[in-house]
C-alpha cells in the first residue's frame, strides 16, 4: 500500500539508462502530490534502490541500504551504503548515487529513491518506512531544490511514501544563501 501515489508494478529497472531508452516514459502523475514523477518512474527508481541494497556492505550495523536518484535529464545512478571499522568513513547510499551522478556532471537531482531493511530482511516486512540520515539530507539540498525535489521511502514498490525535501529538512540552508550573502558584501 503507497501513502501519497500510486505505483505501478514495473520490473524494468536497470543501472544508468542511455538516451533512447528513456525515450516515451514522460506520463502525467495520477494525483497532486507528485504529477512530475509518473508511476512508472516510481517504480523504476525503486526496483533499482531494491537492487542496489543487495551491494550493501553492511558488517557492523548489518543494515543494507539501497538508494537510486533521478537527474534531471532522467539518468538514474544507484548507490549502497558502505561501512568501515572507522566508522566515520562510512557512506551513506544516498551519498554513494548522488556523488555518482555529480562525478558523471549530474548536478540538477529530481528524486530519490531509497530502501532499507536489517541483513537477511526484505524491505517489505519491515515496520517502519526507511528515512535519510541528515547529512545524506543536506547533500540532496545541494544539489536540488527543496520543494520539488521526491524522495521516496520505499518498502516495495507497492508500498512507499514520498515526501518532498523541504518535509524532511524544513528551513534548510543551502547554496543560495552563500550566494546571497556573497551578493550582499558586494553591494556595501
Amino acid at each position: 500500500m503507497n501513502t501519497d501515489q500510486n505505483s505501478s508494478n514495473n520490473n524494468s529497472s536497470v543501472r544508468p539508462q542511455t538516451e533512447s531508452s528513456r525515450a516515451g516514459r514522460e506520463l502525467a502523475g495520477s494525483d497532486r502530490v507528485n504529477r512530475s514523477l509518473p508511476p512508472e518512474t516510481i517504480s523504476r527508481l525503486i526496483h533499482t534502490a531494491l537492487d542496489a541494497r543487495r551491494f550493501s556492505y553492511a558488517p557492523y550495523s548489518h543494515y543494507c541500504v539501497g538508494a537510486a536518484v533521478l537527474t534531471e535529464d532522467g539518468t538514474v545512478f544507484d548507490g549502497c551504503n558502505i561501512e568501515n571499522a572507522s566508522y566515520g568513513a562510512t557512506i551513506c547510499a544516498e551519498r554513494t548515487a548522488i556523488f555518482t551522478a555529480v562525478r558523471k556532471g549530474h548536478r540538477r537531482l529530481i528524486a530519490l529513491a531509497l530502501a532499507a531493511a536489517p541483513e537477511g530482511v526484505e524491505p517489505s516486512a519491515i515496520r517502519d518506512y526507511p528515512s535519510p540520515c541528515g547529512i545524506c539530507r543536506q547533500v540532496m539540498r545541494e544539489f536540488a531544490d527543496p520543494s520539488g525535489f521526491k524522495v521516496i521511502l520505499a518498502k516495495s514498490p507497492e508500498d512507499y511514501r514520498i515526501l518532498t525535501l523541504t518535509e524532511l529538512l524544513p528551513e534548510s540552508f543551502g547554496p543560495s544563501f552563500l550566494q546571497e550573502q556573497a551578493d550582499t558584501g558586494a553591494e556595501q
